[in-house]
């Protein structure tokens, strides 16, 4: 039996230009910030949907500075990550109540970084039970929410946070 994934959203990436640039040094011009998936910024780091995720709610925090080691960053951009790693965790629990999180960062290509070049921390809400058939029999994930709804969602929790 052949199973059909219908994922039509897909061909645009499929046939489309690849960028050269790397994905994570976005324009200063915060006006292009939905169009590439910016939930939030602050003054050294962001927050960005992850594309491909492991699960509802992916996130990425990462510094706006072009490093790829945790040495590079100063003391300040640091500390202004990971404020916002525990304030992106925050957000997460209010909008999705999750069961748990898996944050990490993969340094290098030997440690699993699929873009080495810049520094980001994953942030994967988990639920109990959400590794189903389709995770551990056909190797897929299912995500249940547009990622349109997801970016409305997650915004307005940072804004309600900014309060």
């Amino acid at each position: 039996m052949n199973d059909i994934l219908y994922s039509p959203w897909r061909l645009q990436y499929i046939i489309g230009e690849k960028e050269k640039r790397c994905i994570f040094c976005l324009p200063e011009d915060t006006a292009q910030d939905s169009r590439h998936l910016v939930i939030h910024r602050t003054r050294h780091s962001f927050v960005i949907m992850n594309m491909y995720p492991y699960n509802n709610g992916h996130l990425l925090v990462v510094p706006l500075r072009h490093v790829s080691k945790l040495d590079e960053l100063s003391a300040e951009e640091s500390r202004d990550l990971f404020e916002l790693v525990q304030r992106t965790v925050k957000v997460l629990e209010t909008a999705y109540q999750p069961d748990g999180m898996n944050l990490g960062m993969n340094l290098g290509k030997a440690g699993g970084a699929g873009i080495e070049q810049h520094l980001h921390m994953h942030i994967v809400p988990r639920w109990e039970g959400d590794l189903n058939f389709m995770t551990a029999i056909a190797g897929t994930r299912v995500i249940p929410e547009k990622f349109e709804q997801a970016f409305k969602r997650l915004q307005e929790q940072f804004d309600k946070s900014d309060d």
